[in-house]
């Protein structure tokens, strides 16, 4: 694998950048694996890094039905935090931070990580004795998450605007220094380019179309528009779609799956430095290195699998903004999206076997962006040792049936 550097960028500048090496490799496809990943998404492709870097395992198959990155890896808002209620997900979601700071490093590749913090704002006496009560979790663990006033709140978020005439002004503020921003779509390349290097080969427009099982009923394969591919273990890793793909092997989870949409205004010069959070609204919003601010809010109420704009949600998250940012009324947006993103019914992950021999589910993710570096870690220990790793070990599917339930009230209260 050639090497990205300042002295590799001057040199190609050299032949007009016509030498590079292809970032991965495209190979024919073999008729069998030792495991096959479905969805070359982030986790996907994290897991397939990880087994062949921590665990030696390389006769790995990525199948992706569409292009590499083009499902919900390109359609988040990449921002990255910790700031959970629950020991396990604090500390799940600690190590992954941890890991994206260090990827640039560790995987040659500039995924432009911006550790800039993220400010919640608080509206009501409730959310702040919930966000009180997080923080006092959160610090049992490392990560923090302070609870400051308004005075400071305007000191980090300066283009809020006079907040006297606001339906629901804010109390305070509560800040999470290691929250951060990266490109989504640097993610994808970079795990894929460092797994491609260790052997893995990722195989795209190689849409799964059912699964090869044996007498007893054990998944021994997949069947796909290509052809079938036996393998000993098949993993999913297909991001909203988990669901209906598990239904093919006749697996029902515990998931719902929604829409969940983001727009961006055009470009202004830079105003918003932090992460903006108001979880009693529903809207939070940064501004991109381009410019551009990036704005969401709460899923659609209505369960469903379509990407696409919802107007009512789309006019609550305008609404619940311009009244703290009353200066961006005149911004005009440049482009929508949504993605289905599926969450299980007490809103943590799913790294777990399934009843179902041979198959593997990596799922639950509201917010999977965020996790991807520890959920390819952690399913890549399931997958190669078929034992949880500690920091999973709370989120196996065993849970929903002996009432261990990882319940993220913070989450929750958000749908």
């Amino acid at each position: 694998m050639q090497r990205y550097s300042f002295f590799s960028l001057a040199r190609n500048a050299l032949s007009y950048h016509e030498h590079w090496q292809r970032a991965w490799r495209s190979v024919p496809l073999q008729a069998s694996y030792d495991i096959v990943i479905v969805g070359a998404g982030g986790h996907g492709l994290s897991t397939a890094y990880h087994l062949a870097k921590e665990h030696g395992v390389t006769s790995v198959a990525v199948i992706e039905k569409g292009w590499l990155g083009g499902g919900n890896t390109a359609r988040n808002t990449h921002t990255i935090r910790a700031n959970h209620l629950r020991d396990a997900s604090i500390k799940f979601h600690d190590k992954s931070v941890k890991l994206y700071e260090d990827m640039t490093r560790e995987l040659n590749y500039n995924i432009l990580f911006s550790q800039r913090s993220m400010v919640d704002l608080v509206q009501s006496s409730s959310k702040l004795r919930d966000l009180r009560r997080r923080s006092m979790a959160m610090d049992l663990h490392g990560p923090t998450y302070n609870i400051v006033d308004m005075q400071e709140v305007h000191r980090l978020v300066p283009a809020m605007g006079d907040l006297k005439s606001v339906r629901l002004p804010p109390l305070a503020g509560v800040v999470h220094p290691q929250a951060a921003m990266a490109r989504h779509d640097a993610i994808a390349w970079s795990y894929a380019r460092s797994a491609d290097e260790r052997g893995v080969e990722i195989h795209q427009q190689t849409e799964l179309t059912g699964f090869l099982r044996d007498a007893d009923g054990r998944v021994t394969g997949v069947r796909t528009n290509r052809g079938d591919i036996r393998a000993g273990k098949v993993a999913l890793a297909t991001s909203g779609n988990t669901s209906h793909v598990a239904a093919m092997a006749g697996l029902r989870l515990p998931l719902v799956t929604r829409n969940l949409q983001a727009f961006v205004s055009m470009p202004i010069k830079p105003v918003v430095d932090v992460i903006v959070n108001c979880p009693d609204t529903g809207v939070y919003l940064m501004q991109s290195d381009k410019g551009e601010l990036v704005i969401g809010g709460a899923t659609d109420p209505i369960p469903s699998y379509r990407q696409g704009g919802n107007f009512q949600v789309f006019e609550e998250v305008v609404a619940a903004m311009l009244e703290l940012f009353p200066r961006f009324k005149g911004l005009k947006m440049l482009r929508q999206w949504g993605g289905a993103i599926e969450f299980a019914h007490d809103a943590s992950p799913i790294i777990s076997a399934t009843p179902v021999g041979g198959l593997y589910v990596s799922t639950g993710w509201w917010g999977g962006f965020k996790a991807i570096p520890v959920g390819g870690l952690t399913y890549a220990h399931l997958l190669a040792t078929d034992q949880p790793h500690p920091l999973a070990d709370q989120f196996g599917l065993e849970r929903f049936d002996g009432l261990k339930f990882m319940i993220e009230v913070g989450l929750v209260s958000q749908r």
